[in-house]
């Protein structure tokens, strides 16, 4: 109830933010119709009293949003460098880098033209118990992913060229920016398994072409952190990854047939959940 509260007050600033008849702030293609998509907003929360409350509630998304981002940083710093037992780790440092300001960009994005979704993005407790297994197997895996491949660089299992170092760099921000889209496509990208009042199908986009396009993008995000620190051996620290993510999708797909209403004739038309051709 409280998220759903406050939720709601975001949607509302977002209309007096962004008001109909203004159209589109320039650079935010989704903004205007993401507000369209939301429940409806009634006159007596219209008041210029409630400003101030609103006012209040987005300085404090802004700053659990701000909170989260540290904290992140400073999760994925301690199991690198702890792990390496060395701050002389360039590979790390990279990744970091390219890891933070890229997720940064997403999310002065989402402050700046999609505060509903980023408000969606903070809340991370699941409702059901098979969820909060999935979700600890999922961040044990990524855990695993950093810690083999930063004791890999401590101990020298392995060695990478220079180039393929590179290429596991590009292949973080490709995962960073395919997440990045499926944000722009469909502004109900929780991080929670649920269906919200007023959301519906979304087939646009990267959704066209498989039904969990924001998995796709984890996944891919996954398989470059290994290579982008340097490591051979983090590689195999997927295999604890993929099946998780599967474990997900089939249970997120049974709320979606159960509550969302169109989503079943969706899966008969894409075919895929994750991988074209595949699966």
């Amino acid at each position: 109830m409280h998220f759903e509260r406050e939720a709601r007050s975001v949607n509302l600033a977002l209309r007096l933010l962004v008001p109909r008849a203004a159209g589109p702030h320039p650079g935010m293609r989704n903004c205007t119709h993401q507000c369209d998509r939301e429940p409806g907003v009634s006159a007596e929360e219209l008041k210029p009293q409630n400003f101030g409350r609103i006012n209040l509630i987005m300085n404090n998304l802004f700053l659990k949003a701000v909170g989260g981002l540290f904290y992140i940083f400073i999760a994925i710093s301690a199991l690198i460098f702890l792990s390496a037992w060395a701050f002389q780790y360039w590979q790390a440092w990279t990744f970091l880098a390219v890891f933070m300001i890229s997720i940064s960009a997403v999310f002065i994005y989402l402050a700046k033209c999609d505060p509903s979704l980023l408000a969606r993005r903070i809340k991370t407790s699941e409702q059901e118990q098979s969820q909060k297994i999935i979700r600890f197997l999922i961040n044990l895996a990524f855990a695993a992913t950093v810690i083999v491949s930063a004791l890999d660089h401590r101990f020298a299992w392995s060695e990478m060229r220079l180039g393929v170092i590179f290429i596991g760099e590009a292949v973080v921000l490709l995962g960073v920016i395919v997440i990045f889209v499926v944000f722009k496509e469909n502004t109900f990208t929780a991080q929670t398994v649920e269906v919200e009042a007023g959301q519906t199908v979304v087939s646009t986009g990267p959704y066209a072409l498989v039904r969990h396009s924001m998995y796709v993008g984890g996944l891919v995000f996954m398989l470059g952190i290994p290579p982008a620190l340097g490591s051979w051996w983090g590689m195999l620290m997927i295999l604890l990854f993929t099946p998780a993510i599967a474990w997900r999708i089939l249970s997120e797909e049974k709320l979606l047939v159960r509550d969302l209403p169109g989503y079943l004739e969706y899966c008969n038309k894409v075919r895929y959940r994750l991988v074209p051709l595949v699966w």
